[in-house]
């Protein structure tokens, strides 16, 4: 059941988006949480959460966390996919101006006070790697963390039949307004894909993703040999036909779903430590690893030319992906840590007066072969 609750966001670049930008300054929120509060969410969410049918709170994100009420009537989980506050840390060491640095140091500081806060509200929190409950645990001195594993639809993703690779075609996939992989993509096209073109004069880079910003979209010429796809229906025809997968990222947090999606779909992939931060991959066996400009043309290069070598690794990943990655195992473990979380609390003592309590079922719900993303 999908319930609705109407809000507008300034679009980005817009005039209305340079006044929400000037009155966060006289907010304690980070912008990135502020622009998404909407009273009525957390009304409804408050209601939904005294339904006798009701058994735990799932709070997808921490962005809507910025709507809900401190304390709920049900057992209550945050999904944390990525540490928020160090993607902002992350922004700020990576700035290249003095105003710039002090933008984001200070959303850093703010992102930093809201999730340690937020993650305490919760009687659970579960984060997308073994490194991002450490750090969580640590940084905010949380009771209860818990990690599930990165998964993805290996039904879904998979080679499509008849489809050939295009020789020398790398491709990107992410959403373009999100501000990590906009970082990433430039840094590539600017400083890493020239030199790869210098080498290899009929290499191509095809970028896919939604609302891609002006300077992406100015990217795409005749002479840079880059396509900027904008918004697809379906990002398997581009893994299908790419010979080569690369995630260039220098800011981020969590981990990347896109990297098993190539996995799985037998594109060989290139990525930063950071890129693919989180994920219980060997570099040199299940994907190649370089964090200078340098390093990401070499390995490139390599990828396009070692077809059989690049085919090798790009075999084992594949391999690994479907045996470990499916989302039947992260759906069980997300599930089982969902029930353990309701068995924990003892809802009596959360329930408001004049809602009763939902009797005790004879085993818990099962939630497995459910999407619990």
């Amino acid at each position: 059941e999908v319930i609705r609750v109407p809000f507008h966001i300034a679009p980005k670049g817009s005039l209305p988006f340079y006044g929400e930008l000037f009155r966060n300054v006289f907010s304690t929120l980070p912008y990135s949480l502020w622009r998404y509060r909407v009273p009525g969410f957390g009304q409804e969410v408050e209601r939904l959460a005294t339904r006798a049918d009701v058994d735990v709170v799932v709070c997808d994100f921490l962005t809507p966390a910025v709507n809900l009420p401190r304390r709920l009537a049900r057992p209550s989980v945050l999904f944390q996919h990525n540490v928020e506050a160090e993607i902002w840390r992350r922004h700020a060491a990576a700035a290249g101006n003095p105003v710039s640095r002090a933008y984001f140091s200070m959303q850093w500081r703010r992102m930093m006070a809201f999730e340690g806060e937020a993650c305490r509200r919760f009687d659970e929190v579960v984060t997308v790697s073994e490194a991002d409950r450490t750090h969580l645990g640590a940084a905010y001195s949380l009771p209860s963390v818990s990690d599930v594993p990165t998964g993805v639809d290996t039904e879904y993703f998979r080679p499509i039949p008849n489809v050939a690779r295009r020789p020398y075609n790398l491709v990107f996939t992410g959403s373009m307004d999100w501000m990590p992989n906009e970082d990433g993509i430039l840094l590539f096209a600017e400083q890493v894909f020239p030199a790869v073109r210098r080498i290899l004069p009929q290499a191509t880079l095809t970028v896919v993703g939604r609302n891609p910003p002006l300077r992406i979209r100015s990217l795409a010429t005749d002479e840079s040999g880059i396509e900027v796809t904008g918004t697809v229906p379906d990002v398997r025809p581009y893994l299908s036909r790419a010979s080569g997968f690369v995630v260039p990222l220098r800011i981020g947090g969590g981990t990347r779903l896109k990297i098993y999606e190539a996995m799985a779909m037998g594109c060989p992939v290139v990525s930063t430590t950071i890129g693919a931060e989180g994920l219980p991959l060997t570099p040199g066996e299940h994907l190649r690893i370089a964090d200078t400009p340098s390093g990401l043309v070499d390995a490139c290069v390599d990828i396009l030319r070692d077809h059989e070598g690049s085919g090798a690794m790009a075999g084992r990943a594949a391999i690994l992906v479907r045996q470990q990655f499916g989302w039947d195992r992260v759906a069980a473990t997300f599930a089982a840590i969902c029930e353990a979380t309701i068995s924990r609390v003892r809802q009596p003592t959360r329930v408001p007066a004049g809602n009763s309590p939902r009797p005790a079922a004879a085993s818990p719900p099962s939630f497995r072969n459910q999407d619990t993303a």
